[in-house]
């Protein structure tokens, strides 16, 4: 138990980091945003690659903060039918949401690598490259399994152990 808490651990930093990445890249979308419609408002000239570069600006602040939204449980949920279920069928329930989760960032993980790797494409206006932003995604999808994994294994301890 002691190696698992102990990489548990590790995870959990590791997404708060991440999370804390891509805070990082949210002030600069807003100050940008803010700065193109004042720009447009007063001049009638939008800021050129505004919209491209908000758009990466925005995929790297929620690509970073998926894994620990799933830490703080921040994710929409409906459980209005688990909530009705004991205990254990909860848990059993909840294994299941978190094993199919696991394959869902397990395919978003894989097919980020593979994608990344293949791209040779760049935007349109500022001819930004697409590789960082595949890779970007193969790392959200590490860190999100990592956290359902974690998830998967807490909800296995409540079924089996009984608790929760």
């Amino acid at each position: 138990m002691g190696m698992f808490e102990g990489t548990g651990r590790v995870i959990k930093k590791a997404s708060f980091y991440l999370c804390c990445a891509g805070m990082v890249f949210v002030m600069p979308l807003m100050a940008l945003t803010t700065v193109d419609v004042i720009s447009r408002a007063i001049w009638g000239k939008p800021i050129p690659g505004t919209f491209e570069l908000s758009e990466y600006l925005l995929a790297v602040a929620i690509l970073l903060g998926a894994a620990y939204t799933q830490q703080v449980k921040g994710h929409v949920g409906v459980d209005f039918v688990t909530k009705r279920l004991g205990p254990r069928l909860r848990a059993l329930s909840e294994s299941l949401c978190n094993l199919g989760c696991m394959i869902i960032a397990a395919l978003l993980a894989w097919q980020g690598y593979e994608r990344a790797f293949e791209e040779t494409t760049v935007s349109d206006m500022l001819r930004i490259p697409q590789t960082p932003f595949r890779l970007l995604v193969f790392v959200a999808g590490i860190t999100l399994f990592a956290e359902f994994l974690l998830d998967f294994v807490n909800s296995l301890k409540s079924l089996i152990g009984g608790e929760k």
